[in-house]
């Protein structure tokens, strides 16, 4: 793989004081706040006091249960246009952190993926835009643009589009912001763990790895510096972890 950017030890103040610093994003929403990387996200932001942050959720009062802070409806299948850009209208900068759940209707996943990654996840494109975002941060996945670098066959493309076709659905969205003319960061992680990460984070270019894994702390790291870092503006950084190196704290991307 092509390593575009290395990471050095930072600590969480650091991190917190750039995003503070960061001129334009004061305000930030996080589409997908009660999932698994989105709560990360969510709650590394809200812990940062630098910027006002608002999780979007399907469920505000289910949702308020288990999370902090201000939250606010956001379902990109269910709300129209005109409901995501007023829940939108006055953020500077969106995480989309939203995916399809495999496990809710095993019947219904390749109809759900299509409803969240691909045509939900380009709505709420749309309502940033119209709410006048100036930054868009996407968790996608790494091999999403797999069968355009002959990965169609690899294992790793095989075995995470047979859930609904996800990857088929992601790159979709994933073209789109990239045409849409707003500032954005792709983030393509390998697979995901929940637990801390055990290897040094690598950021690579785009289209260039097809296996690995990543701490989700690190995925919402990465996602929380590519809000404010110049470098990562219109890039696509897909990310795993060196397992042959120890941990870092982390040091936004040097790149």
């Amino acid at each position: 793989a092509t390593s575009v950017a290395t990471l050095l030890p930072f600590s969480t103040a650091q991190a917190e004081e750039e995003v503070e610093a960061s001129a334009g994003i004061k305000s930030v929403v996080v589409a997908g706040a009660t999932g698994q990387t989105g709560s990360r996200v969510y709650a590394k932001l809200l812990s940062s006091g630098g910027v006002s942050v608002t999780g979007g959720v399907r469920n505000v009062d289910k949702a308020s249960k288990s999370l902090k802070g201000t939250l606010s409806h956001l379902d990109v299948v269910e709300d129209s246009l005109e409901d995501l850009t007023k829940t939108l209208q006055n953020a500077d900068g969106l995480i989309i952190a939203v995916g399809f759940n495999p496990g809710k209707n095993i019947l219904r996943m390749a109809a759900a993926a299509h409803e969240v990654d691909n045509v939900g996840t380009i709505k709420l494109i749309d309502a940033a835009k119209a709410a006048g975002v100036k930054k868009v941060v996407l968790v996608s996945s790494i091999l999403t643009n797999g069968r355009a670098w002959g990965q169609e066959k690899s294992p790793g493309f095989v075995a995470t589009n047979a859930f609904g076709n996800a990857l088929d659905e992601k790159i979709e969205a994933e073209l789109y912001l990239r045409k849409s003319g707003l500032d954005y960061t792709i983030i393509r992680p390998g697979g995901l763990k929940a637990k801390p990460p055990t290897g040094a984070l690598s950021v690579n270019a785009e289209d260039t790895l097809n296996s690995g894994e990543i701490s989700r702390d690190l995925v919402a790291d990465v996602c929380i510096a590519s809000l404010t870092d110049k470098k990562a503006s219109n890039k696509v950084l897909e990310i795993i972890e060196d397992e042959g190196v120890p941990p870092k704290v982390f040091n936004g991307l040097n790149m």
